[in-house]
Protein backbone atom coordinates (compact mmCIF):
# COMPACT_ATOMS: atom_id res chain seq x y z
CA UNK A 1 0.00 0.00 0.00
CA UNK A 2 1.18 3.54 -0.72
CA UNK A 3 1.05 4.33 3.03
CA UNK A 4 4.10 2.08 3.51
CA UNK A 5 5.93 3.95 0.75
CA UNK A 6 5.18 7.28 2.45
CA UNK A 7 6.49 5.98 5.78
CA UNK A 8 9.63 4.60 4.10
CA UNK A 9 10.39 7.89 2.31
CA UNK A 10 9.84 9.88 5.51
CA UNK A 11 12.17 7.54 7.38
CA UNK A 12 14.97 7.11 4.84
CA UNK A 13 15.00 10.26 2.72
CA UNK A 14 17.28 13.17 3.60
CA UNK A 15 15.01 15.69 1.86
CA UNK A 16 11.42 16.65 2.51
CA UNK A 17 8.62 15.52 0.23
CA UNK A 18 5.15 16.79 -0.61
CA UNK A 19 2.67 13.92 -0.87
CA UNK A 20 -0.52 14.20 -2.94
CA UNK A 21 -3.29 11.59 -3.14
CA UNK A 22 -5.93 11.71 -5.87
CA UNK A 23 -8.89 9.42 -5.25
CA UNK A 24 -10.74 8.15 -8.34
CA UNK A 25 -13.67 8.60 -8.69
CA UNK A 26 -14.20 10.26 -5.27
CA UNK A 27 -12.83 10.81 -1.80
CA UNK A 28 -14.67 9.02 0.99
CA UNK A 29 -14.88 9.28 4.77
CA UNK A 30 -13.68 5.68 5.03
CA UNK A 31 -10.49 6.45 3.09
CA UNK A 32 -9.78 9.44 5.36
CA UNK A 33 -10.32 7.25 8.42
CA UNK A 34 -7.83 4.66 7.13
CA UNK A 35 -5.22 7.36 6.45
CA UNK A 36 -5.80 8.77 9.94
CA UNK A 37 -5.36 5.36 11.57
CA UNK A 38 -2.09 4.80 9.67
CA UNK A 39 -0.77 8.19 10.76
CA UNK A 40 -0.37 9.90 7.39
CA UNK A 41 -3.54 12.00 7.11
CA UNK A 42 -1.77 15.16 8.21
CA UNK A 43 1.19 14.56 5.88
CA UNK A 44 -0.69 14.38 2.57
CA UNK A 45 -2.74 16.68 0.38
CA UNK A 46 -5.91 14.88 -0.67
CA UNK A 47 -8.00 15.55 -3.77
CA UNK A 48 -10.49 13.60 -5.85
CA UNK A 49 -10.64 13.09 -9.60
CA UNK A 50 -14.27 12.67 -10.72
CA UNK A 51 -13.74 11.24 -14.20
CA UNK A 52 -17.47 10.49 -14.64
CA UNK A 53 -18.29 9.02 -18.06
CA UNK A 54 -15.84 7.28 -20.37
CA UNK A 55 -17.02 7.40 -24.01
CA UNK A 56 -16.86 3.77 -25.16
CA UNK A 57 -18.53 4.87 -28.39
CA UNK A 58 -20.18 7.96 -29.80
CA UNK A 59 -23.49 6.69 -28.42
CA UNK A 60 -22.29 4.79 -25.30
CA UNK A 61 -21.03 6.44 -22.11
CA UNK A 62 -19.91 4.25 -19.20
CA UNK A 63 -18.72 4.97 -15.68
CA UNK A 64 -16.69 1.73 -15.98
CA UNK A 65 -17.50 0.77 -12.40
CA UNK A 66 -16.72 -2.91 -12.85
CA UNK A 67 -18.01 -3.82 -9.38
CA UNK A 68 -21.24 -1.82 -9.64
CA UNK A 69 -23.42 -4.95 -9.87
CA UNK A 70 -21.84 -6.45 -6.74
CA UNK A 71 -22.02 -3.13 -4.90
CA UNK A 72 -25.67 -2.39 -5.64
CA UNK A 73 -27.28 -5.81 -5.31
CA UNK A 74 -24.96 -7.91 -3.15
CA UNK A 75 -23.35 -5.39 -0.81
CA UNK A 76 -26.29 -2.93 -0.89
CA UNK A 77 -23.83 -0.08 -1.45
CA UNK A 78 -25.49 2.80 -3.33
CA UNK A 79 -22.21 4.47 -4.34
CA UNK A 80 -22.68 3.59 -8.06
CA UNK A 81 -26.09 5.31 -7.98
CA UNK A 82 -24.50 8.43 -6.49
CA UNK A 83 -21.72 8.44 -9.10
CA UNK A 84 -24.29 8.05 -11.88
CA UNK A 85 -26.31 10.97 -10.50
CA UNK A 86 -23.17 13.11 -10.31
CA UNK A 87 -22.25 12.29 -13.93
CA UNK A 88 -25.78 13.12 -15.12
CA UNK A 89 -25.66 16.35 -13.11
CA UNK A 90 -22.56 17.34 -15.06
CA UNK A 91 -24.53 16.90 -18.29
CA UNK A 92 -27.25 19.17 -16.87
CA UNK A 93 -24.67 21.81 -15.96
CA UNK A 94 -23.44 21.89 -19.55
CA UNK A 95 -26.68 21.44 -21.49
CA UNK A 96 -29.55 22.42 -19.20
CA UNK A 97 -31.97 20.37 -17.15
CA UNK A 98 -33.51 17.15 -18.40
CA UNK A 99 -37.08 18.33 -19.14
CA UNK A 100 -38.46 14.89 -18.24
CA UNK A 101 -37.06 12.24 -15.92
CA UNK A 102 -38.70 8.86 -16.47
CA UNK A 103 -37.68 5.67 -14.73
CA UNK A 104 -38.35 2.25 -13.32
CA UNK A 105 -36.76 0.55 -10.33
CA UNK A 106 -35.66 1.46 -6.83
CA UNK A 107 -32.08 2.37 -7.75
CA UNK A 108 -33.37 4.37 -10.72
CA UNK A 109 -35.57 6.38 -8.32
CA UNK A 110 -32.60 6.80 -6.03
CA UNK A 111 -30.61 8.35 -8.91
CA UNK A 112 -33.53 10.68 -9.74
CA UNK A 113 -33.82 11.79 -6.10
CA UNK A 114 -30.07 12.44 -5.91
CA UNK A 115 -30.28 14.49 -9.12
CA UNK A 116 -33.05 16.62 -7.60
CA UNK A 117 -31.00 17.18 -4.44
CA UNK A 118 -27.87 18.07 -6.44
CA UNK A 119 -29.88 20.60 -8.42
CA UNK A 120 -31.12 22.25 -5.22
CA UNK A 121 -27.59 22.32 -3.82
CA UNK A 122 -26.29 23.90 -7.03
CA UNK A 123 -29.02 26.56 -6.93
CA UNK A 124 -28.14 27.38 -3.33
CA UNK A 125 -24.48 28.01 -4.12
CA UNK A 126 -23.19 31.19 -5.79
CA UNK A 127 -21.57 30.81 -9.17
CA UNK A 128 -17.86 31.40 -9.63
CA UNK A 129 -18.61 35.06 -10.48
CA UNK A 130 -20.92 35.53 -7.50
CA UNK A 131 -24.21 35.28 -9.43
CA UNK A 132 -26.98 32.85 -8.52
CA UNK A 133 -27.18 29.85 -10.81
CA UNK A 134 -30.39 30.83 -12.55
CA UNK A 135 -29.16 29.23 -15.77
CA UNK A 136 -30.68 25.92 -14.63
CA UNK A 137 -33.62 25.82 -17.00
CA UNK A 138 -34.85 22.89 -19.10
CA UNK A 139 -32.61 22.06 -22.04
CA UNK A 140 -33.83 22.67 -25.58
CA UNK A 141 -31.47 20.04 -27.00
CA UNK A 142 -32.42 17.23 -24.60
CA UNK A 143 -35.84 15.58 -24.74
CA UNK A 144 -35.70 13.39 -21.65
CA UNK A 145 -33.71 10.91 -19.58
CA UNK A 146 -34.99 7.35 -19.08
CA UNK A 147 -33.45 5.55 -16.08
CA UNK A 148 -33.72 1.75 -15.80
CA UNK A 149 -32.59 -0.23 -12.75
CA UNK A 150 -30.89 -3.48 -13.74
CA UNK A 151 -32.89 -5.48 -11.20
CA UNK A 152 -36.17 -4.83 -13.04
CA UNK A 153 -34.92 -7.37 -15.60
CA UNK A 154 -32.29 -9.84 -14.44
CA UNK A 155 -33.34 -12.48 -16.99
CA UNK A 156 -32.06 -10.64 -20.08
CA UNK A 157 -28.35 -10.58 -19.07
CA UNK A 158 -28.61 -14.19 -17.85
CA UNK A 159 -29.57 -15.34 -21.35
CA UNK A 160 -26.73 -16.09 -23.78
CA UNK A 161 -26.15 -13.08 -26.01
CA UNK A 162 -26.53 -13.87 -29.71
CA UNK A 163 -25.14 -10.79 -31.44
CA UNK A 164 -21.56 -10.86 -32.73
CA UNK A 165 -20.30 -8.45 -30.07
CA UNK A 166 -22.32 -10.22 -27.39
CA UNK A 167 -20.83 -13.63 -28.24
CA UNK A 168 -17.30 -12.20 -28.21
CA UNK A 169 -18.02 -10.99 -24.68
CA UNK A 170 -19.56 -14.35 -23.69
CA UNK A 171 -16.61 -16.46 -24.88
CA UNK A 172 -13.57 -14.17 -24.61
CA UNK A 173 -14.64 -11.15 -22.56
CA UNK A 174 -14.49 -7.49 -23.58
CA UNK A 175 -13.01 -4.88 -21.27
CA UNK A 176 -12.44 -1.23 -22.18
CA UNK A 177 -13.28 -1.97 -25.84
CA UNK A 178 -10.58 -4.63 -26.03
CA UNK A 179 -10.44 -8.40 -26.01
CA UNK A 180 -7.39 -10.65 -25.85
CA UNK A 181 -7.26 -13.45 -28.41
CA UNK A 182 -4.82 -16.19 -29.27
CA UNK A 183 -2.59 -15.31 -32.23
CA UNK A 184 -3.52 -18.64 -33.80
CA UNK A 185 -7.06 -17.25 -34.12
CA UNK A 186 -6.47 -13.69 -35.33
CA UNK A 187 -2.83 -13.77 -36.45
CA UNK A 188 0.17 -11.98 -35.02
CA UNK A 189 0.14 -8.16 -34.81
CA UNK A 190 1.91 -6.34 -37.63
CA UNK A 191 4.16 -4.62 -35.08
CA UNK A 192 4.61 -6.97 -32.11
CA UNK A 193 5.26 -5.18 -28.84
CA UNK A 194 7.71 -6.33 -26.21
CA UNK A 195 4.80 -6.77 -23.77
CA UNK A 196 3.20 -9.40 -25.99
CA UNK A 197 6.38 -11.04 -27.28
CA UNK A 198 6.33 -13.69 -24.53
CA UNK A 199 2.65 -14.58 -24.89
CA UNK A 200 0.39 -15.94 -27.59
CA UNK A 201 -2.40 -13.56 -26.60
CA UNK A 202 -2.96 -10.47 -28.71
CA UNK A 203 -5.14 -7.49 -27.75
CA UNK A 204 -7.74 -6.63 -30.40
CA UNK A 205 -9.46 -3.25 -30.41
CA UNK A 206 -13.24 -3.50 -30.77
CA UNK A 207 -14.86 -0.18 -31.59
CA UNK A 208 -16.14 1.91 -34.50
CA UNK A 209 -12.60 2.84 -35.58
CA UNK A 210 -12.78 -0.58 -37.26
CA UNK A 211 -15.47 0.00 -39.90
CA UNK A 212 -15.99 -3.71 -40.52
CA UNK A 213 -16.52 -4.37 -36.83
CA UNK A 214 -18.99 -1.47 -36.69
CA UNK A 215 -20.98 -3.24 -39.41
CA UNK A 216 -20.82 -6.65 -37.71
CA UNK A 217 -21.13 -6.01 -33.99
CA UNK A 218 -24.91 -5.55 -33.67
CA UNK A 219 -25.83 -8.30 -36.16
CA UNK A 220 -27.21 -11.64 -35.03
CA UNK A 221 -24.34 -14.10 -35.31
CA UNK A 222 -26.38 -16.26 -37.71
CA UNK A 223 -25.74 -13.76 -40.53
CA UNK A 224 -22.16 -12.74 -39.69
CA UNK A 225 -20.72 -15.37 -42.05
CA UNK A 226 -22.64 -14.02 -45.04
CA UNK A 227 -21.63 -10.43 -44.18
CA UNK A 228 -17.96 -11.42 -44.03
CA UNK A 229 -18.31 -13.26 -47.33
CA UNK A 230 -19.72 -10.15 -49.04
CA UNK A 231 -16.79 -8.05 -47.80
CA UNK A 232 -14.28 -10.69 -48.96
CA UNK A 233 -15.82 -10.79 -52.46
CA UNK A 234 -15.78 -6.98 -52.69
CA UNK A 235 -12.10 -6.78 -51.71
CA UNK A 236 -11.22 -9.55 -54.17
CA UNK A 237 -13.00 -7.63 -56.94
CA UNK A 238 -11.06 -4.45 -56.14
CA UNK A 239 -7.78 -6.39 -56.28
CA UNK A 240 -8.72 -8.18 -59.51
CA UNK A 241 -9.90 -4.99 -61.25
CA UNK A 242 -6.64 -3.26 -60.40
CA UNK A 243 -4.52 -6.14 -61.69
CA UNK A 244 -6.49 -6.40 -64.97
CA UNK A 245 -6.43 -2.68 -65.71
CA UNK A 246 -3.02 -1.80 -64.26
CA UNK A 247 -1.37 -1.19 -67.65
CA UNK A 248 -4.16 1.07 -68.91
CA UNK A 249 -4.49 3.23 -65.81
CA UNK A 250 -3.54 6.88 -65.96
CA UNK A 251 -1.24 8.60 -63.50
CA UNK A 252 -4.29 10.12 -61.81
CA UNK A 253 -5.91 6.67 -61.39
CA UNK A 254 -2.72 5.21 -59.92
CA UNK A 255 -2.42 8.16 -57.56
CA UNK A 256 -6.01 7.63 -56.40
CA UNK A 257 -5.38 3.91 -55.84
CA UNK A 258 -2.23 4.61 -53.81
CA UNK A 259 -4.21 7.13 -51.74
CA UNK A 260 -6.85 4.48 -50.98
CA UNK A 261 -4.28 1.76 -50.29
CA UNK A 262 -4.00 2.25 -46.48
CA UNK A 263 -7.78 1.94 -46.06
CA UNK A 264 -7.83 -1.12 -48.33
CA UNK A 265 -5.02 -2.80 -46.37
CA UNK A 266 -6.69 -1.96 -43.06
CA UNK A 267 -9.94 -3.53 -44.26
CA UNK A 268 -8.08 -6.65 -45.40
CA UNK A 269 -6.42 -6.93 -41.99
CA UNK A 270 -9.77 -6.43 -40.26
CA UNK A 271 -11.34 -9.10 -42.47
CA UNK A 272 -8.63 -11.59 -41.48
CA UNK A 273 -9.15 -10.86 -37.78
CA UNK A 274 -12.94 -11.13 -37.82
CA UNK A 275 -12.97 -14.18 -40.10
CA UNK A 276 -10.69 -15.98 -37.63
CA UNK A 277 -12.72 -14.74 -34.67
CA UNK A 278 -16.05 -15.77 -36.25
CA UNK A 279 -14.64 -19.20 -37.02
CA UNK A 280 -13.54 -19.61 -33.40
CA UNK A 281 -16.96 -18.53 -32.12
CA UNK A 282 -18.57 -21.02 -34.50
CA UNK A 283 -16.63 -23.85 -32.85
CA UNK A 284 -18.43 -22.95 -29.61
CA UNK A 285 -21.89 -22.36 -31.09
CA UNK A 286 -21.84 -25.67 -32.99
CA UNK A 287 -20.97 -27.71 -29.90
CA UNK A 288 -23.60 -29.95 -28.31
CA UNK A 289 -23.06 -28.17 -24.99
CA UNK A 290 -23.89 -24.73 -26.41
CA UNK A 291 -26.94 -26.06 -28.25
CA UNK A 292 -28.18 -27.78 -25.10
CA UNK A 293 -27.76 -24.66 -22.95
CA UNK A 294 -29.44 -22.45 -25.54
CA UNK A 295 -32.39 -24.83 -25.91
CA UNK A 296 -33.10 -24.83 -22.17
CA UNK A 297 -32.74 -21.03 -21.97
CA UNK A 298 -35.11 -20.41 -24.86
CA UNK A 299 -37.65 -22.91 -23.54
CA UNK A 300 -37.66 -21.20 -20.14
CA UNK A 301 -37.91 -17.73 -21.68
CA UNK A 302 -40.81 -18.85 -23.87
CA UNK A 303 -42.79 -20.06 -20.86
CA UNK A 304 -42.35 -23.82 -21.20
CA UNK A 305 -43.09 -25.90 -18.11
CA UNK A 306 -39.84 -25.60 -16.11
CA UNK A 307 -40.18 -29.14 -14.76
CA UNK A 308 -39.76 -30.40 -18.32
CA UNK A 309 -36.27 -28.85 -18.35
CA UNK A 310 -35.06 -30.43 -15.10
CA UNK A 311 -33.75 -33.62 -16.67
CA UNK A 312 -31.71 -31.58 -19.16
CA UNK A 313 -30.21 -29.46 -16.38
CA UNK A 314 -29.38 -32.59 -14.37
CA UNK A 315 -27.73 -34.06 -17.47
CA UNK A 316 -25.63 -30.91 -17.89
CA UNK A 317 -24.45 -31.20 -14.28
CA UNK A 318 -23.60 -34.87 -14.83
CA UNK A 319 -21.53 -33.89 -17.90
CA UNK A 320 -19.49 -31.52 -15.69
CA UNK A 321 -20.77 -28.40 -17.45
CA UNK A 322 -19.06 -25.24 -16.08
CA UNK A 323 -20.81 -24.21 -12.89
CA UNK A 324 -21.71 -20.70 -13.98
CA UNK A 325 -23.59 -22.06 -17.01
CA UNK A 326 -25.65 -24.33 -14.76
CA UNK A 327 -26.28 -21.48 -12.31
CA UNK A 328 -27.41 -19.19 -15.13
CA UNK A 329 -30.07 -21.73 -16.14
CA UNK A 330 -31.30 -22.14 -12.57
CA UNK A 331 -31.38 -18.36 -12.04
CA UNK A 332 -33.39 -17.87 -15.25
CA UNK A 333 -35.91 -20.44 -14.04
CA UNK A 334 -36.09 -18.89 -10.56
CA UNK A 335 -36.53 -15.32 -11.84
CA UNK A 336 -39.21 -16.25 -14.38
CA UNK A 337 -41.17 -18.61 -12.12
CA UNK A 338 -40.94 -16.78 -8.81
CA UNK A 339 -38.60 -19.33 -7.29
CA UNK A 340 -37.98 -23.08 -7.59
CA UNK A 341 -40.10 -25.74 -5.91
CA UNK A 342 -38.49 -26.63 -2.57
CA UNK A 343 -38.03 -30.31 -3.45
CA UNK A 344 -36.34 -29.47 -6.76
CA UNK A 345 -34.26 -26.70 -5.17
CA UNK A 346 -32.95 -29.14 -2.56
CA UNK A 347 -32.11 -31.65 -5.29
CA UNK A 348 -30.15 -29.15 -7.38
CA UNK A 349 -28.46 -27.82 -4.24
CA UNK A 350 -27.23 -31.33 -3.43
CA UNK A 351 -26.04 -31.97 -7.00
CA UNK A 352 -24.12 -28.67 -7.09
CA UNK A 353 -22.43 -29.18 -3.71
CA UNK A 354 -21.47 -32.77 -4.48
CA UNK A 355 -20.41 -32.07 -8.05
CA UNK A 356 -18.61 -28.74 -7.74
CA UNK A 357 -17.56 -28.49 -4.10
CA UNK A 358 -19.10 -27.68 -0.75
CA UNK A 359 -17.68 -24.16 -0.81
CA UNK A 360 -20.56 -23.34 -3.16
CA UNK A 361 -22.96 -23.31 -0.25
CA UNK A 362 -21.67 -19.73 0.00
CA UNK A 363 -22.33 -19.24 -3.72
CA UNK A 364 -25.95 -20.32 -3.28
CA UNK A 365 -26.27 -18.02 -0.27
CA UNK A 366 -25.06 -15.05 -2.34
CA UNK A 367 -27.42 -15.91 -5.20
CA UNK A 368 -30.28 -15.96 -2.70
CA UNK A 369 -29.16 -12.57 -1.36
CA UNK A 370 -29.19 -11.25 -4.94
CA UNK A 371 -32.70 -12.77 -5.28
CA UNK A 372 -31.52 -14.64 -8.37
CA UNK A 373 -31.91 -18.21 -7.08
CA UNK A 374 -34.48 -18.92 -4.40
CA UNK A 375 -36.74 -21.77 -3.28
CA UNK A 376 -40.39 -20.93 -3.82
CA UNK A 377 -40.97 -21.26 -0.07
CA UNK A 378 -38.77 -18.20 0.51
CA UNK A 379 -40.76 -15.06 1.41
CA UNK A 380 -38.79 -13.16 -1.26
CA UNK A 381 -39.65 -15.57 -4.07
CA UNK A 382 -43.44 -15.29 -4.11
CA UNK A 383 -43.78 -11.52 -3.92
CA UNK A 384 -44.74 -10.76 -7.50
CA UNK A 385 -46.73 -7.64 -8.40
CA UNK A 386 -50.49 -7.84 -8.38
CA UNK A 387 -53.08 -5.49 -9.84
CA UNK A 388 -53.00 -3.12 -6.92
CA UNK A 389 -52.90 0.66 -6.80
CA UNK A 390 -51.08 2.69 -9.42
CA UNK A 391 -48.14 3.44 -7.15
CA UNK A 392 -47.80 -0.10 -5.79
CA UNK A 393 -44.34 -1.49 -6.41
CA UNK A 394 -43.79 -5.23 -6.74
CA UNK A 395 -40.83 -7.05 -5.30
CA UNK A 396 -40.51 -9.27 -8.36
CA UNK A 397 -40.96 -8.87 -12.09
CA UNK A 398 -43.90 -10.95 -13.33
CA UNK A 399 -42.50 -12.40 -16.57
CA UNK A 400 -45.51 -14.67 -17.14
CA UNK A 401 -47.81 -11.65 -17.34
CA UNK A 402 -45.38 -9.43 -19.25
CA UNK A 403 -44.60 -12.13 -21.82
CA UNK A 404 -48.09 -11.53 -23.23
CA UNK A 405 -48.59 -7.85 -22.39
CA UNK A 406 -45.33 -6.65 -23.97
CA UNK A 407 -44.89 -9.53 -26.42
CA UNK A 408 -41.51 -10.67 -25.22
CA UNK A 409 -41.57 -13.70 -27.53
CA UNK A 410 -41.63 -13.04 -31.29
CA UNK A 411 -42.03 -16.24 -33.31
CA UNK A 412 -41.20 -14.89 -36.76
CA UNK A 413 -38.03 -12.85 -36.40
CA UNK A 414 -35.96 -11.76 -39.40
CA UNK A 415 -32.33 -11.95 -38.40
CA UNK A 416 -31.04 -10.77 -41.78
CA UNK A 417 -33.56 -7.91 -42.07
CA UNK A 418 -34.79 -7.23 -38.51
CA UNK A 419 -38.22 -5.76 -37.90
CA UNK A 420 -38.17 -6.06 -34.11
CA UNK A 421 -35.63 -5.87 -31.29
CA UNK A 422 -36.22 -9.60 -30.68
CA UNK A 423 -33.66 -10.39 -33.41
CA UNK A 424 -30.85 -9.87 -30.87
CA UNK A 425 -31.90 -13.01 -28.96
CA UNK A 426 -33.36 -14.88 -31.96
CA UNK A 427 -36.96 -14.44 -30.85
CA UNK A 428 -36.80 -13.00 -27.32
CA UNK A 429 -37.31 -9.25 -26.89
CA UNK A 430 -35.40 -7.96 -23.83
CA UNK A 431 -37.89 -6.71 -21.23
CA UNK A 432 -35.58 -3.81 -20.34
CA UNK A 433 -35.70 -2.53 -23.93
CA UNK A 434 -39.45 -3.13 -24.24
CA UNK A 435 -39.77 -0.73 -21.28
CA UNK A 436 -37.79 1.87 -23.22
CA UNK A 437 -40.07 1.30 -26.22
CA UNK A 438 -43.13 1.86 -24.05
CA UNK A 439 -41.85 5.42 -23.56
CA UNK A 440 -40.27 6.20 -26.95
CA UNK A 441 -42.24 4.04 -29.39
CA UNK A 442 -45.75 3.83 -27.97
CA UNK A 443 -47.52 3.53 -31.33
CA UNK A 444 -45.17 0.82 -32.58
CA UNK A 445 -45.36 -1.18 -29.36
CA UNK A 446 -49.16 -0.94 -29.24
CA UNK A 447 -49.31 -2.22 -32.80
CA UNK A 448 -47.33 -5.37 -32.03
CA UNK A 449 -48.89 -6.03 -28.61
CA UNK A 450 -52.57 -5.13 -29.14
CA UNK A 451 -53.04 -6.43 -32.69
CA UNK A 452 -56.60 -5.70 -33.86
CA UNK A 453 -57.23 -3.41 -30.89
CA UNK A 454 -54.20 -1.25 -31.67
CA UNK A 455 -56.22 1.51 -33.35
CA UNK A 456 -58.40 2.13 -30.31
CA UNK A 457 -55.41 1.94 -27.98
CA UNK A 458 -53.40 4.29 -30.18
CA UNK A 459 -56.14 6.89 -30.03
CA UNK A 460 -55.75 6.98 -26.26
CA UNK A 461 -52.02 7.61 -26.49
CA UNK A 462 -51.93 9.65 -29.68
CA UNK A 463 -48.61 11.24 -30.54
CA UNK A 464 -47.83 14.37 -28.60
CA UNK A 465 -50.37 13.79 -25.83
CA UNK A 466 -49.06 10.71 -24.01
CA UNK A 467 -45.98 11.12 -21.86
CA UNK A 468 -44.01 8.87 -19.56
CA UNK A 469 -45.47 5.40 -19.04
CA UNK A 470 -49.00 6.37 -20.13
CA UNK A 471 -50.59 3.62 -22.19
CA UNK A 472 -48.54 0.90 -20.51
CA UNK A 473 -49.31 1.68 -16.87
CA UNK A 474 -50.77 -1.75 -16.16
CA UNK A 475 -47.79 -3.60 -17.62
CA UNK A 476 -45.31 -1.42 -15.72
CA UNK A 477 -47.08 -2.27 -12.43
CA UNK A 478 -45.96 -5.86 -12.94
CA UNK A 479 -42.30 -4.85 -13.16
CA UNK A 480 -40.17 -4.76 -10.03
CA UNK A 481 -39.48 -1.47 -8.29
CA UNK A 482 -40.80 2.07 -8.17
CA UNK A 483 -42.22 3.86 -11.20
CA UNK A 484 -41.78 7.59 -11.72
CA UNK A 485 -42.26 10.39 -14.21
CA UNK A 486 -41.06 13.85 -13.24
CA UNK A 487 -41.00 17.21 -15.01
CA UNK A 488 -38.23 19.74 -14.39
CA UNK A 489 -39.30 23.30 -15.00
CA UNK A 490 -37.47 26.60 -15.05
CA UNK A 491 -38.54 30.21 -15.20
CA UNK A 492 -41.03 30.73 -18.05
CA UNK A 493 -39.08 33.65 -19.55
CA UNK A 494 -35.81 31.72 -19.60
CA UNK A 495 -37.45 28.65 -21.13
CA UNK A 496 -39.11 30.67 -23.89
CA UNK A 497 -35.88 32.53 -24.65
CA UNK A 498 -33.88 29.31 -24.97
CA UNK A 499 -36.55 27.77 -27.21
CA UNK A 500 -36.55 30.86 -29.43
CA UNK A 501 -32.76 30.87 -29.75
CA UNK A 502 -32.60 27.15 -30.58
CA UNK A 503 -35.21 27.49 -33.30
CA UNK A 504 -36.45 23.95 -32.61
CA UNK A 505 -34.82 22.67 -35.80
CA UNK A 506 -32.34 20.24 -34.22
CA UNK A 507 -33.21 16.71 -33.23
CA UNK A 508 -33.35 16.39 -29.48
CA UNK A 509 -31.38 13.80 -27.51
CA UNK A 510 -32.75 11.11 -25.22
CA UNK A 511 -30.39 9.72 -22.58
CA UNK A 512 -31.14 6.09 -21.69
CA UNK A 513 -29.46 5.22 -18.39
CA UNK A 514 -28.89 1.73 -16.98
CA UNK A 515 -28.03 1.57 -13.29
CA UNK A 516 -26.32 -1.74 -12.51
CA UNK A 517 -25.04 -2.51 -16.00
CA UNK A 518 -26.13 -3.18 -19.57
CA UNK A 519 -25.23 -5.99 -21.98
CA UNK A 520 -23.80 -5.52 -25.47
CA UNK A 521 -26.93 -7.19 -26.83
CA UNK A 522 -29.18 -4.63 -25.14
CA UNK A 523 -26.99 -1.91 -26.65
CA UNK A 524 -27.57 -3.52 -30.07
CA UNK A 525 -31.34 -3.44 -29.46
CA UNK A 526 -31.19 0.24 -28.46
CA UNK A 527 -29.20 1.03 -31.61
CA UNK A 528 -31.95 -0.70 -33.61
CA UNK A 529 -34.47 1.68 -32.00
CA UNK A 530 -32.11 4.62 -32.66
CA UNK A 531 -32.06 3.79 -36.39
CA UNK A 532 -35.86 3.75 -36.44
CA UNK A 533 -36.02 7.06 -34.56
CA UNK A 534 -33.15 8.86 -36.33
CA UNK A 535 -35.46 11.41 -37.99
CA UNK A 536 -36.96 12.40 -34.64
CA UNK A 537 -34.31 12.06 -31.95
CA UNK A 538 -30.78 11.02 -31.02
CA UNK A 539 -30.25 8.27 -28.46
CA UNK A 540 -27.28 8.19 -26.06
CA UNK A 541 -26.78 5.19 -23.78
CA UNK A 542 -25.32 5.68 -20.28
CA UNK A 543 -24.41 2.87 -17.90
CA UNK A 544 -22.51 2.13 -14.73
CA UNK A 545 -20.70 -0.71 -16.55
CA UNK A 546 -21.00 -3.41 -19.19
CA UNK A 547 -22.44 -6.61 -17.73
CA UNK A 548 -23.11 -10.19 -18.79
CA UNK A 549 -24.50 -13.37 -17.25
CA UNK A 550 -20.94 -14.55 -16.65
CA UNK A 551 -20.08 -11.43 -14.65
CA UNK A 552 -23.28 -11.80 -12.63
CA UNK A 553 -22.38 -15.38 -11.72
CA UNK A 554 -18.75 -14.45 -10.99
CA UNK A 555 -20.00 -11.86 -8.49
CA UNK A 556 -21.65 -14.62 -6.47
CA UNK A 557 -19.34 -17.58 -7.06
CA UNK A 558 -17.13 -18.59 -4.16
CA UNK A 559 -13.62 -19.10 -5.53
CA UNK A 560 -11.93 -20.47 -2.42
CA UNK A 561 -11.86 -24.14 -1.54
CA UNK A 562 -12.40 -25.24 2.03
CA UNK A 563 -11.35 -28.84 1.57
CA UNK A 564 -8.94 -29.99 4.24
CA UNK A 565 -5.46 -30.27 2.82
CA UNK A 566 -3.95 -33.69 3.39
CA UNK A 567 -0.19 -33.74 3.91
CA UNK A 568 1.65 -35.96 1.42
CA UNK A 569 2.68 -39.32 2.75
CA UNK A 570 6.34 -39.57 3.75
CA UNK A 571 8.19 -42.54 2.34
CA UNK A 572 9.80 -44.75 4.93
Amino acid sequence: MFVNQIHRLQRESQTGHDFHIFWVPRRTTVSDKILEETGVLGDVTISELPLNFFPLERDVLSLELLDSFDDLYLNKDVTPAFLMARALMEIQRNHGLFPRIIGKGDNAKRVADMLARMRQEALAEPDYDGNAKNAFSPSTTIESVIIIDREVDFVTPLLTQLTYEGLIDEFFGIENNQTKLDTTVVGAPSQPSSANSQTRKRPVQLDSSDKLYEQLRDANFAIVGSLLNKVALRLQKIQKDYELNQSSKSIADLKEFVGNLPAYQAEQQSLRIHSGLAEEIMKHTRSDLFKGLLEVQQNLAAGADPSSQFNKIEELIARDTPLREVLRLLCIYSCISGGIQQKEYDQFRRLILEGYGYQHILTLHKLAKLQLLLPRSSPLAGMIPGTGSADAAGSKTNYSYLRQQLRLIVDEVKEDDPNDIAYVYSGYAPLSIRLVQSVLQKQHLLKITKGNNAAAASAAVSAGTAQGWHGFDDAVKHVRGRTFYELQKGEDKAVKARALLSGGSERQTVFIVFVGGITFTEIAALRFIARQEKERRNIVICTTSIISGNRMMDAATETGSYAKEVAPAVAT
